[in-house]
C-alpha cells in the first residue's frame, strides 16, 4: 500500500488503514509524548488524543509533508498543550498558597517512567535532573532537543515538524545545549 492509498484508506474510514495507522504509530506517537511529559499515564492519554485528532482531522490532511511528519507535529503541539496547561495550574497553585488555600506543589513522584529507550543515563536521579533541565528550557528549544537526542529525529525533519528551517533548528539546538549546561552546571554546584 502506497502512502497515498493509505492516506485515502483513513479519509474513508477504512478498518484496515486505521488498524496500520495504530500499527506503524502507536509506540512511537508514545514514546515522543514520554519524552515530553515523562510520566507513563499522561504520556498515554496525551498519545490517545493524538490519535483521536488524527482520526478526526485527516480530511484536512494537504500531503504538504510526509503523513508521518503531520503526525508528530500533532503530537508535539498536544504534549505542548499539555505542559502549558500544567504550568497554568502550578501557577495557579502557587497563587492560592499566597492567599491561604494551600495546595501541594511537590511533583518529586511525577516522573514515573524513566526507562524511556532515547533516555540513557546510569541512574533514576541524574534522569530526573536532566528532564527537569530540559523542562526548564523554552519552548522552542524544550522542542527541539527532545526530538533530537530523545526521539533521534534529523533537524530536517523536526523543522518540517515545527515549520522552521534547518539553520533555525541547529540554532535552537546549540542555544538549548548552552542553557542546559548551565542549568545543570548550577544544579551540580548547589548540591555540593
Amino acid at each position: 500500500m502506497t502512502e497515498n492509498e493509505f492516506i485515502r484508506g483513513l479519509q474513508n474510514r477504512n478498518a484496515n488503514a486505521y488498524s496500520k495507522l495504530l500499527d506503524d504509530f502507536q509506540d512511537k506517537v508514545y514514546g515522543t509524548c514520554l519524552s515530553f511529559v515523562p510520566n507513563k499515564e499522561d504520556a498515554e492519554d496525551i498519545a490517545q488524543d493524538v490519535f483521536v485528532e488524527v482520526f478526526k482531522s485527516i480530511n484536512t490532511f494537504k500531503g504538504k509533508s510526509k503523513l508521518s511528519t503531520w503526525i508528530y507535529r500533532i503530537a508535539t503541539n498536544k504534549c505542548l498543550e499539555f505542559i502549558r496547561k500544567k504550568s497554568a495550574k502550578k501557577r495557579f497553585a502557587f497563587l492560592q498558597s499566597i492567599i491561604g488555600h494551600d495546595m501541594p506543589l511537590d511533583k518529586s513522584q511525577y516522573f514515573t517512567e524513566m526507562n524511556h529507550p532515547g533516555i540513557i543515563l546510569e541512574n533514576k536521579e541524574k534522569s530526573e535532573t536532566l528532564l527537569l533541565a530540559i523542562n526548564q528550557l523554552s519552548e522552542d528549544q524544550r522542542t527541539v532537543f527532545t526530538l533530537s537526542k530523545i526521539d533521534g529525529m534529523s533537524n530536517k525533519e523536526i523543522g518540517d515538524i515545527m515549520n522552521k528551517s534547518v539553520s533555525s533548528v541547529e540554532s535552537l539546538m546549540f542555544r538549548a545545549k548552552k542553557s542546559l549546561q548551565k542549568l545543570l552546571e548550577n544544579f551540580y554546584k548547589n548540591e555540593n
